[in-house]
């Protein structure tokens, strides 16, 4: 938990909480994760696209020679979003180096191990919320081998394109594809995090077992009216973009209200051409839908659409609509969702809960190359995304030790 202030004290913007992609705060946390990595015997190295990874080596009795032994990663992120809380991402990356503390070994020769069958690694991750350059997932997309070349021209608030920041980071964009790692490398992928809603919280339930990661889709859309003096305009020759734009935010919240397991969000609404005294004649907005399952969400934006279409033609407006980012819904592997299971439920206790992540994770980019599980952690009242953003140093104990006990459950599973 002191840690967790720590990191919090590094940010761009005093008063608050801000580490964004490729930044001097970046490359500060990261220096910090490494010394902690190599407090507890860790060999690290920062990969080709930023993250940070610390590994611990089998033992010397490992079937598998040391260097090429395939390893447990743990991991999360250490990028936050403006104004950040001082959890999400960060106490998971703790987490793992805590796992990583309980379950090394010392030899005679004094060099820390992994007393398991296999390495055990923990990756920190450099570009999960996309703040900096609008798309998230970066570090693990990379890890994962699912670097688009096409990201490299976006660019920041600033007009500094993904390219430079790489240069002016010190990496190399052409070698960038040396952060992927390959299937059988890994053994497969845990990673903790507080859950970024209310549900633990209400059921008074301290963990949970995550079953899968939602699906989400992500459009801007834009509707077109006609701008004319606010006066002078009559309501019957109105043609009013911001009104059609509100109706869309009220039909995406009425429906997905009807939907079980949909949410769907209006971020974003600006109106132009932005005066007091003028009738909008154009207005943008966002629409974030998110579903335990693609089918759902999928079934959810066509409605939305088809009301839209009614609206917009009965308003005398135009809309159309630019889809922006399309992530199905990951599913965490059955045996991992066991072994997390196991390791949250000491003797006597009851079944832990099982809930799907309404947020999205790293977990979705790794789930492309090997199997993942993931660990909630209770958030007192659900708040994310904001200083107000808490979790309990008993329910971080808590799950520091479901969390090794569900890497040694791992570890006497059949290979």
């Amino acid at each position: 938990m002191q840690r967790c202030d720590e990191l919090a004290r590094v940010t761009s913007t005093p008063g608050r909480i801000e580490r964004v992609y490729l930044s001097t705060e970046h490359a500060r946390v990261n220096r910090l994760a490494a010394e902690w990595m190599r407090e507890i015997g860790m060999t690290t190295r920062q990969d080709a696209a930023g993250n940070q990874v610390g590994r611990l080596a089998p033992s010397a009795g490992s079937a598998t020679p040391r260097d090429d032994a395939p390893a447990l990663m743990i991991g999360s992120h250490l990028d936050t979003v403006p104004d950040a809380g001082r959890f999400d991402g960060i106490v998971g990356v703790l987490m793992g180096l805590e796992v990583v503390r309980m379950l090394r070994s010392i030899r005679d020769d004094g060099l820390a191990v992994s007393p398991l069958p296999f390495a055990l690694e923990v990756v920190a991750f450099s570009d999960e919320e996309g703040t900096r350059f609008g798309k998230a997932l970066l570090g693990s997309s990379a890890v994962a081998g699912t670097w688009d070349d096409a990201w490299w021209s976006l660019a920041d608030a600033d007009g500094v394109t993904l390219r430079q920041a790489f240069l002016e980071f010190g990496l190399d964009p052409g070698r960038v594809g040396e952060a992927a790692r390959r299937p059988d490398e890994l053994v497969g992928y845990l990673e903790a995090h507080i859950e970024q809603g209310p549900e633990l919280h209400r059921r008074g339930e301290a963990l949970a077992v995550v079953s899968s990661i939602a699906s989400a889709r992500r459009f801007q859309l834009v509707v077109e009216g006609e701008a004319r003096h606010a006066g002078g305009t009559p309501y019957d020759m109105r043609r009013d973009a911001l009104l059609g734009a509100s109706e869309i935010a009220l039909a995406v919240e009425r429906i997905c209200r009807g939907e079980h397991h949909i949410i769907g969000t209006v971020g974003q609404l600006e109106a132009f051409p932005g005066a007091v005294n003028i009738v909008p004649g154009e207005a943008h907005l966002s629409v974030d839908l998110r579903g335990e399952f693609d089918g759902a969400r999928d079934r959810v934006w066509d409605a939305i659409s088809r009301e839209v279409d009614e609206a917009m033609g009965r308003r005398g407006l135009r809309w159309h609509a630019r889809e922006v980012h399309n992530a199905p819904a990951v599913f965490c592997a059955p045996l991992l969702q066991d072994v997390v299971r196991a390791g949250i439920r000491g003797p006597g206790s009851e079944e832990p809960p099982k809930i799907f992540s309404r947020a999205g994770h790293d977990a979705m980019s790794i789930g492309a190359i090997t199997d993942v599980g993931m660990l909630f952690l209770r958030n007192p009242d659900g708040i994310s995304h904001h200083p107000d953003e808490a979790v309990s140093a008993a329910d971080v104990a808590r799950g520091i030790e479901a969390l090794a006990e569900s890497v040694l459950h791992l570890a006497a599973e059949p290979r």
